[in-house]
């Protein structure tokens, strides 16, 4: 069903707009929508996203899903993502090994405060702010993730395929998740990280997780995966590419399956692109 329908959101449609050079060797695509379960109550997408070139051409990609029974969950997903990206871009080189795993902790530090200091300017309780967060750093032969709460991130490279690094934290009941502004989110979190050199691969909020992931095991379901990750590996339009994604996540063979807010972030490395660069640069 997902492949049939990636094949209609590509539509044969035309293509012009080169993806951003800044972004090389990289090629991210990124959408959102509105879960029709917020739609009906006219309430805006809680889901967040948002990548960019860290050092050495690492990529950074974040996704955090804001508590629908916050507030300004919403609002609290945009700044955990914006402040998280701000600190892993901020950073001069990349380290190595268990470097990676504590820069996303400390990148986690960094959102967890500047989610009780809008908390306190507001005069809010800071679980009217409360999100989730998925964080991906992926260089030219690893890929390390950090996940506090549900969604889900996965990695494709040529030797083991696509692999599953972060799986859905869930709570005492069904539907409960964990938030970053919890107290003991710190003692939640968990850090992954995967050797190998990644080809492609996706980060996702909760309501894909059912069309996603195989459940209960929580596993990447490759049907699904595999004709996204060849989509954005041969796309050359940025525009057109992340209307076709925001088109397809739309569409009644994905929302018939889930009334959720709804993120996907898929990305590729050609690292033809970043040749390309240095000999233009």
């Amino acid at each position: 069903m997902i492949s049939k329908g990636l094949r209609w959101l590509r539509g044969g449609r035309s293509v012009s707009q080169r993806f951003p050079e800044g972004l090389a060797p990289w090629r991210v695509v990124g959408a959102s929508i509105t879960g029709s379960s917020h739609q009906r109550f006219g309430e805006p997408c809680q889901d967040a996203a948002g990548w960019a070139l860290g050092p050495e051409r690492s990529l950074i990609v974040a996704v955090a899903d804001g508590a629908g029974s916050a507030k300004l969950g919403g609002e609290g997903a945009r700044l955990a993502i914006s402040t998280a990206i701000d600190h892993l871009t901020g950073r001069r080189s990349l380290g190595s090994g268990e470097s990676h795993e504590k820069d996303l902790i400390a990148a986690l530090e960094r959102a967890r405060s500047a989610l009780a200091s809008e908390a306190e300017d507001r005069g809010v309780d800071i679980r009217e702010l409360a999100p989730t967060l998925i964080l991906l750093q992926a260089t030219h032969d690893s890929v390390t993730a950090l996940q506090v709460g549900d969604g889900s991130a996965v990695i494709e490279d040529n030797q083991n395929g696509i692999t599953g690094l972060t799986k859905p934290q869930v709570g005492e009941y069904v539907n409960e998740t964990i938030f970053i502004t919890a107290e003991d989110a710190m003692d939640r979190v968990e850090t992954t990280t995967h050797l190998g050199a990644p080809s492609g691969g996706a980060v996702f909020s909760d309501g894909l997780q059912l069309l996603a992931l195989k459940m209960p095991e929580a596993t990447p379901h490759p049907p699904f995966f595999e004709p996204l990750l060849r989509f954005v590996s041969t796309a050359t339009d940025a525009q057109t590419t992340g209307e076709e994604l925001r088109s397809f996540l739309a569409s009644p063979r994905v929302t018939s399956q889930t009334t959720d807010d709804l993120t996907l972030v898929l990305f590729s490395r050609d690292d033809n692109l970043a040749a390309n660069q240095d000999r233009s640069g």
